[in-house]
């Protein structure tokens, strides 16, 4: 097996520190931060998991909530996904009207609230799949796979194994391929 010449500048993903590429796909200067970076991905799912088992859970809540002109701090909460403490340091310094009916019984305009922050969608039934554009791109918006290896000075099995991973669109027109510039510079540009 022959070892790679290529040196692609690139910037980690994770620690935003510049360094030097040997592939294409490279994306973490380390296995520190591919390993940083993997953690995080994996707590950045649990916790989205969390939020929309809590959604489900509270639907017919926030559906009943939503249609009344004042809400309880509790109810704020639920509806926007915020925390007491926000809600009652925005409360006491007047950035949102509120009125208090006795002990543990304030309640705030939800539509003074909603003005602040948006609220959450009740999640469908059946969401709908969206169907994916093809992509039409003129010839002078295109490389050849010889202009790609002339350009960046990789092999032509490197720009079609390239190709594939990253699902970017091609078009055959007579011996010639062409795929998107705007693609091909995002990858081997290092951006």
């Amino acid at each position: 097996m022959g070892v790679s010449k290529l040196k692609i500048p690139k910037i980690c993903e994770h620690c935003g520190k510049p360094f030097e590429a040997k592939t294409v796909t490279t994306r973490f200067c380390s296995s520190t931060c591919a390993n940083k970076s993997g953690r995080a991905r994996k707590q950045q799912a649990k916790e989205i998991e969390k939020k929309q088992t809590i959604l489900e859970q509270s639907a017919n809540q926030i559906a009943e909530i939503q249609t009344r002109p004042y809400i309880s701090i509790s109810e704020a909460v639920i509806l926007f996904g915020i925390s007491k403490d926000t809600i009652r340091r925005l409360i006491k310094a007047g950035k949102i009207p509120a009125i208090n009916l006795g002990q543990r019984l304030t309640r705030i305009s939800r539509v003074h609230i909603e003005s602040m922050f948006t609220a959450i969608d009740i999640p469908q039934e059946k969401p709908q799949e969206e169907k994916p554009v093809k992509l039409q791109y003129e010839q002078s918006e295109c490389y050849t796979i010889g202009e790609i290896t002339e350009k960046y000075g990789v092999s032509p099995s490197t720009v079609d194994k390239t190709i594939r991973k990253n699902s970017i669109p091609k078009r055959q027109v007579g011996k010639f391929v062409y795929v998107p510039k705007i693609m091909i510079d995002k990858i081997f540009g290092g951006k």
